[in-house]
């Protein structure tokens, strides 16, 4: 099966996605970690203003199979979380890079972030 591994972002080897705009970092879930999950039925993320550090637990996403924490890749404060998942938490199987984002933190990148193709190898 081949998976959906956009070029201009950086990954984690536990499958979140980020990219970097004008000082903050959007971050998601890529899409093998979206497969993987099944059908997401409910998104659980934190407020605007919280603190995270690298490895603390930030969202929760529950699907048909199973309930997995999202672990924050860098650290940072949380300057937006994607509401509408709450309502439409199914946009992180539909569109994982794009609406299915999860938040935003005001971090920056670390050197142990994948590139596309280490990321891609990764997930052979």
């Amino acid at each position: 099966m081949s998976f959906d591994i956009p070029d201009d972002l950086y990954y984690t080897e536990s499958h979140e996605w980020l990219a970097e705009s004008d000082g903050t970092v959007r971050i998601g879930i890529s899409d093998f970690a979206q497969d993987e999950l099944g059908d997401i039925v409910f998104v659980e993320l934190p407020a605007e203003g919280d603190d995270l550090d690298v490895g603390d637990a930030f969202a929760t996403v529950e699907s048909i199979k199973a309930v997995s924490d999202v672990y924050a890749p860098i650290s940072g404060t949380v300057t937006a979380a994607n509401d509408a998942l709450l309502d439409a938490p199914e946009a992180i199987n539909e569109d994982p890079y794009g609406d299915g984002w999860l938040l935003e933190l005001d971090g920056d990148l670390t050197d142990d972030l994948l590139d596309a193709d280490d990321y891609a190898a990764q997930i052979e």
